[in-house]
């Protein structure tokens, strides 16, 4: 996109000196031209991370900016101050990362062509992928999917209070296919308070959720509400939420966040917010709160709670490209938009922000269930490959780790095939992490499961006692924020039968 060219600036330079208006101080313009294309040769989208001598993110005026970034629909031509610049270029995690610097001479053109290599191709694979969490004004959606090839978008258009379609008509059709293997949702949305967020999928029109304060109505009486219909998709956004013991207690809802916002690309959101803190002791900044919402997700493994993971990026509110935080679902055949969510729903899938981990247990994919007489020995087998260096691969069995292993350099890997042995029922997943120290990089299969005939389900004392506990100091919290009695006394009910359903499946658990 051309501004104004080089030779209608220097035009009006001259002019600018000969009137007597120009001095010393000013500073002349160059045009930047800047072209990628793919390795079949094709002129692509692409997003930019331009700064300026100074290191200051340099914006562009009319193209979809965020942060430090933006994106270009092909060749850009850009009017910018005369200087010395840097660049990092990117189109998803599947593809290599450009970078570099370059000097733009004042009145001159500086021409950069790149050709971007693919690291890997999911879709052929039968992978494809999503962000559930998108607040990227509806018009730049498109462009933004295609950029970072996302196939599934739903974008969040209601908010609390905020809601693109007041005063206007609602769509007749929330659902708009953008070429092959590429769908937008318009009508996503999110009911967010004091005890948390939940993201909606799948609605024809917004939940109403307007709200006296922050505590009340209680989340939970949209949550009932809206999970009256059968289509809709709820997703707790993080798992480190104050209201989660409750929300999950309900049976309602489909998907966890596990890749979630407070994993940016280049920094952590290291508190919890409002939500439930960690032991910062235990699990320090920066990386330390990637890891809580690990152990919380793993917790509710091991309390019978089967969940699959999830992944949002928050583009638009936190730092994260589109897609940063993405999760992969395998499809059989033909990708659709309903077998998509169907495999989301069932666990086929592994979340990620850099690497891509495809792994299978005795040949079958995550979310499977294996029902066994006595006891198993399942054999794993998968590949990661990653353009960041993948520091360890690790087997995880019922929350705690029971294998670690230094990954090679290569930028793609066969895992070593290793053997699980279960004697009583549970559940595994494998997870990578990236030698990163700014942010919590990495990639976790949902989980698998074993369940041993004529054994209970596994449910862990351990794990429920801390969601029992959890549940005690979020009833105190509720006491102290809601000072309205009749407003506090049509909240604790709900809670109150939360917390009993924990302590009861405490005292019934048949595991540690």
């Amino acid at each position: 996109m051309r501004l104004s060219p080089p030779g209608l600036v220097a035009f009006l330079m001259m002019i600018q000196l000969y009137l007597g208006l120009a001095t010393a101080e000013m500073v002349f313009a160059g045009t930047l031209e800047l072209t990628v294309k793919n390795e079949e040769g094709e002129v692509v989208p692409f997003r930019i991370h331009l700064k300026d001598a100074q290191g200051k993110a340099v914006p562009h005026p009319e193209l979809p900016y965020h942060f430090d970034h933006f994106c270009v629909p092909g060749e850009l031509n850009y009017d910018l101050t005369a200087g010395n610049y840097s660049f990092e270029i990117e189109k998803g995690p599947e593809y290599e990362q450009l970078s570099g610097e370059f000097s733009l001479p004042e009145n001159g053109i500086k021409k950069l062509a790149f050709t971007i290599k693919r690291l890997i191709n999911m879709n052929k694979r039968g992978w494809y992928s999503g962000d559930l969490h998108i607040h990227r004004p509806l018009e730049e959606a498109p462009l933004l999917l295609k950029t970072e090839e996302l196939n599934i978008g739903p974008v969040i258009s209601w908010w609390n209070e905020r809601n693109v379609w007041k005063g206007k008509e609602l769509p007749r059709e929330t659902l708009q296919s953008l070429g092959e293997n590429q769908w937008m949702d318009v009508m996503a949305g999110e009911d967010e308070r004091e005890g948390g967020a939940l993201l909606y999928f799948h609605r024809d029109a917004p939940l109403d959720i307007r709200s006296i304060n922050r505590e009340f109505p209680s989340s939970v009486q949209f949550l009932k509400r809206a999970a009256k219909h059968d289509q809709v998709h709820i997703d707790i956004e993080k798992p480190f939420w104050w209201d989660v013991p409750i929300w999950v207690m309900t049976d309602k809802i489909d998907t966890i966040g596990l890749a979630n916002n407070h994993m940016c690309r280049a920094s952590m959101y290291e508190t919890e917010a409002w939500g439930f803190p960690r032991d910062t002791q235990n699990l320090p900044s920066p990386l330390g709160n990637g890891y809580w919402t690990q152990e919380i997700y793993y917790h509710l493994l091991n309390s019978g709670i089967r969940i699959p993971p999830s992944a949002g990026s928050a583009s638009d509110v936190l730092p994260n490209p589109v897609g940063y935080n993405r999760v992969y679902v395998h499809v059989e055949g033909e990708l659709t938009w309903d077998k998509w969510w169907e495999g989301l729903r069932a666990g086929r899938s592994f979340v990620t922000n850099g690497p891509h981990l495809e792994v299978t247990a005795d040949g079958e994919l995550p979310g499977h269930v294996f029902q066994v007489e006595n006891e198993a020995i399942i054999k794993l087998a998968g590949t990661v490959t990653s353009r960041d260096e993948v520091d360890q691969i690790q087997w995880i069995r019922n929350g705690e780790v029971i294998r670690s292993d230094k990954a090679g350099s290569d930028p793609s890997q066969s895992l070593p095939e290793v053997e699980i042995k279960f004697e009583q029922s549970g559940w595994f997943l494998v997870r990578v992490l990236v030698k990163n120290d700014r942010t919590f990089r990495f990639a976790s299969t949902a989980p698998f499961y074993v369940e041993v005939k004529n054994q209970p389900k596994y449910i862990s004392k351990k794990s429920t006692l801390f969601f029992a506990d959890w549940l005690g100091r979020r009833l105190e919290r509720l006491k102290e924020h809601v000072k309205n009695n009749d407003q506090l006394q049509k909240i604790l009910p709900d809670f109150e039968k939360a917390r009993r359903f924990w302590i009861d499946r405490h005292q019934t658990a048949e595991f540690p």
